[in-house]
Parts: C-alpha cells; structure tokens; sequence
C-alpha cells in the first residue's frame, strides 16, 4: 500500500461512520473522526476523536492536518471550508465540489435536468402565489420541498388541493429556506441504486435494491427488486450516468421512482454510503463501506456482485420509551439462521430514531423475507423510560 493514502479523516461519527471504521481498521488505516456527540457510535473503534461542532473551521482543519484524505458520512455540513482545504491541496471525497451542488435539491435537480436524466418535473418557489402556480401547473397532489437539510422526509409537504398551501408553506418555514415544487410521480415502487467511483475513474454498480418507507422512514430493503431485467438495467444505468455527471469518488446512492410501466424517475442523489446499501455488509462481495474506503483511499474497487437474497430492517427505538437504550431479544433473533444483527451503540434511544438494523440472507427472497420478519419481532431497542 505504498500509493495508498493511510490516514483517513471523517466528519461524522454515528453509524454510517462507525461501518466505513470498521472496514478501514481491517486494511490497517488510521482513523480520526469529527463528531460533537463524545460517546457517539464511532468512538470506541477511532484513533483520535475531535469532538468539535460540525461546522467548527478550526477542528476541520485540525482533522486535516491529520488525515491524508478527508470524507463524510452525510451531507448537511459546511461545503465552503472543505472547498477552501481542497483549494489547498486537502484530498476531499466526495468532492466538496459535488457536496455543495447536491446539498441543495434544486441545483442537484438542475444539473441532472441538464444532462437529461428523467426525473419529475420541478420549480423554484418562493411565494404562496408561487406554489399555487405550481399546482396549476403540476396538478394535485404535488410536493413542496425545502431545497436544504432534509431528511427521513422531514422537509417534504405533500400538498393535495389549493386549501393546504398556506399550510404547507408555513410548515416548511414560511419563506426562510428556499422551497421547491415538484409534480407527484405516479411510482408503484421505490428503488436505489448504489454506485461507487474509484480516483481512476473505475465505476462499480450494485443490484438495485426495493424499498418500503413507513412515515418517510426507511423500513425495509429487499434486494432484487421485484422488477423486469429491462427496468433492472435501466436504473442500473441511469446511477452509472449520475456518477459520471458528478464526478464523484466514493460511494454514491441514487433514489429512484418506478411506475407500473416499468419506467424509472430519479429522486435524489446521496454522495456517500447509504441506509438502503446496509444489506452489502453480508450479501455482497464487496459491502458499500469497504467500497467507500477503497475508492477514497486510492485502492481498487471491489466486485459489487449479489452472493445471496437479501432483507435488510431498519430497528428504531420503540415507541413509548426514551432515555438510556436498552436492547431486547437480541438472542432470539440471532437463533434464526442467516440472521445478522448490527446495534449502532448509540447511548439514548428515542422513539423513530434508528438504533440499528438486522439482515437476514437466504437461498430465496420469500425465505429471507419470513426470516427476516421473524427476526424484526423478535429485537427491540426501548429507553429505560416510559413517556
């Protein structure tokens, strides 16, 4: 590894941290992370741990002066200080370049629009009058969408007639982010496609992966998706296109839409490792977060080739219950065979909030599918206290 860049510096230390920790310690890197949270789930695994802000100028560049490479396990941080470290001669994957565009929805959105790639149609708001505009445009229902810092659908209002603007708009800030309207596409189905660009250019796609979201969070991911081998290469193709617009290093997630035609919408693009990707960890040749690891340090890419069906579950603090997490059944759902239980080691659980996930493999989706239902009943994450 005499090319390779050995100190790996990442914002961010929750459970998309600690995965990509996990894979780099096996390949010997040294890590440190920048996280606010002391006892955040990528503390134990670290090096070094600057607990500091996000957005503190002065601990990112004290993480720099540490690491070879810096990169980041979500996107709502300070694009400008990477931006001026890289103008330095920082290595920052995913660049902050692309950070910067995909941060905000409407110029991610835009740039897509102008290389072609299908996906609803959409429009800057400002203005009631504006999203009424919109809505005679698009029809009802649409979406109204803050351009920055959502999340789990949080930044999302589905407006479904005329009498729901003024509630829409005051939900989303009342004029204080900026907003977008988009017209609703008809999806029978939510898909991603996991994408991931090595420093020489070297592009590896994942199967495509089916999603079920429960309140706009991710509840399930099965892969294959249930869908025809022509709308498979489709979407595959369509997360190759993105990854090349963006020239990104390091693993990227494309959201997409399927309607009952078979034709494929992008949604949104996430420039790192994703929630909906967790199932690579045991059903791929190469997880996502190895992948992330090898793209970002100069190493080659691995092969993203599906060993086995796969369900991936998210697991969130149970309702009723916040304070001090608690973990439940543990043992009886690892009694299933090719079950796989992952607990993030956060310290509170509160309710929605994902405390881990579990995976099950199987020779059949169906098989998986049981299993992993049986497993899901079985785990619970609960606050030592009842609300």
């Amino acid at each position: 590894m005499e090319n390779i860049e050995k100190r790996i510096g990442i914002i961010g230390g929750g459970q998309l941290g600690k995965m990509m920790i996990q894979e780099a310690k096996k390949m010997g890197f040294y890590i440190t992370v920048l996280d606010p949270t002391l006892k955040c789930p990528a503390h134990t695994l670290v090096d070094e741990h600057i607990v500091a802000d996000f957005d503190d100028e002065t601990a990112i560049r004290l993480l720099a002066s540490k690491s070879d490479v810096i990169t980041y396990e979500f996107e709502h941080i300070g694009a400008d200080i990477l931006e001026q470290l890289e103008n330095e001669g920082v290595k920052v994957y995913p660049t902050a370049k692309s950070l910067k565009i995909i941060q905000n929805k409407y110029t991610q959105k835009s740039l897509l629009f102008e290389h072609n790639i299908p996906m609803p149609e959409f429009m800057a708001v400002k203005t009631t009058d504006d999203i009424k505009n919109a809505g005679e445009k698009y029809g009802y229902p649409f979406l109204l969408k803050s351009c920055t810092g959502g999340y789990d659908g949080k930044g999302n209002f589905v407006i479904h007639s005329e009498n729901e603007i003024s509630e829409g708009f005051k939900t989303l800030g009342g004029g204080k982010l900026p907003l977008m309207a988009e017209k609703f596409f008809p999806f029978t189905m939510e898909i991603s496609v996991l994408a991931c660009r090595g420093i020489n250019g070297e592009i590896e796609v994942y199967p495509v992966a089916e999603n079920i979201h429960h309140d706009n969070i991710l509840f399930e991911t099965r892969v294959p998706a249930n869908i025809s081998e022509d709308t498979s290469k489709k979407a595959m193709a369509l997360a190759k296109s993105v990854m090349e617009i963006f020239e990104g290093v390091g693993m990227f997630c494309v959201e997409m839409f399927v309607d009952k035609e078979g034709n494929v919408e992008v949604n949104e693009v996430a420039p790192r490792p994703h929630n909906s990707g967790h199932y690579t960890i045991e059903a791929c040749m190469t997880s996502q977060f190895e992948q992330h690891i090898r793209a970002v340090s100069g190493l080659p890419l691995g092969s993203s080739e599906l060993l086995k069906p796969v369900v991936m579950r998210n697991i969130l603090g149970s309702m009723g219950y916040m304070g001090d997490a608690k973990v439940i059944g543990a043992d009886e759902a690892l009694k299933i065979k090719g079950a796989y239980l992952h607990i993030y080691g956060k310290e509170k659980s509160v309710p929605k909030r994902k405390m881990g996930h579990l995976t099950v493999i199987a020779n059949t989706l169906k098989e998986a599918e049981e299993k992993a239902e049986e497993a899901f009943n079985a785990v619970k994450i609960i606050g030592k206290e009842r609300l």
